[in-house]
């Protein structure tokens, strides 16, 4: 079953950590450094899902998910943008590539190993004039978005981190009051591996309208969906 599949790749990736002596966001970066073409938005997601798909599995959005994410991004057309959860940079670049000039993402990323990776991806892509890497626990840099980084309110903002930080952040970005009315909230992995309390607030709350688009995990035909809820005010 699923799991049985996402423990070998768990194995698999610990083995080859161990003999290559480097991490597989690591392999990731190397594979894109050496395959994409510098400056080139488009290139590194593509060499990034070639990767994934064909050496080692990532958690990354991934082509499938990443089509709905595009579609949202065009949709909302964002001046602001907030990513939660960085990871290696892949819907970073995703993201930015869509970005008309002037608007900026600004993206949280927890872990400083996963951190470092991402930057040396977002400036290998040539999109570092629209991104701004905040390194830190989202908790504690949502409430410095206005102050510190000049953010009225914010158009776009994707969830793709922690599950259990889906909730309590999308509170806290709602108390810093940075959500306006019509603020799109796009969350990954809501059914794999899940956030079920996250779906029971946003579509509970009067204050968002929902819709879930079923889709499939990252590179595996394992069930997965993104929630989208439009913040009403």
């Amino acid at each position: 079953g699923t799991a049985a599949l996402i423990w070998n790749e768990i194995i698999r990736e610990k083995v080859t950590n161990f003999f290559m002596n480097q991490s597989k966001e690591q392999r990731i970066l190397n594979f894109v450094l050496q395959n994409a073409v510098r400056g080139d938005p488009y290139s590194v997601v593509d060499t990034i899902d070639k990767y994934c798909s064909q050496k080692e599995w990532a958690m990354n959005v991934g082509d499938e998910k990443g089509k709905i994410l595009d579609k949202t991004v065009e949709e909302v057309n964002p001046s602001v943008a907030l990513e939660l959860g960085t990871y290696c940079g892949y819907s970073a670049v995703r993201i930015s590539r869509l970005l008309k000039a002037g608007a900026r993402l600004l993206t949280v990323e927890f872990n400083p190993e996963f951190a470092a990776v991402a930057k040396q991806m977002i400036e290998f892509a040539g999109v570092q004039d629209k991104v701004k890497l905040l390194e830190g626990p989202s908790e504690e840099i949502i409430p410095q978005l206005k102050k510190k980084y000049e953010v009225d309110t914010l158009d776009f903002v994707f969830l793709d981190h922690w599950k259990d930080r889906y909730t309590p952040d999308t509170k806290l970005l709602q108390e810093c009051n940075l959500l306006r009315k019509g603020t799109i909230l796009l969350a990954d992995n809501v059914i794999f591996p899940g956030a079920p309390d996250f779906l029971n607030y946003v579509r509970k709350s009067p204050h968002f309208q929902c819709t879930n688009y079923p889709s499939h995990l990252e590179y595996m035909q394992v069930e997965d969906a993104m929630e989208k809820a439009v913040f009403l005010g």
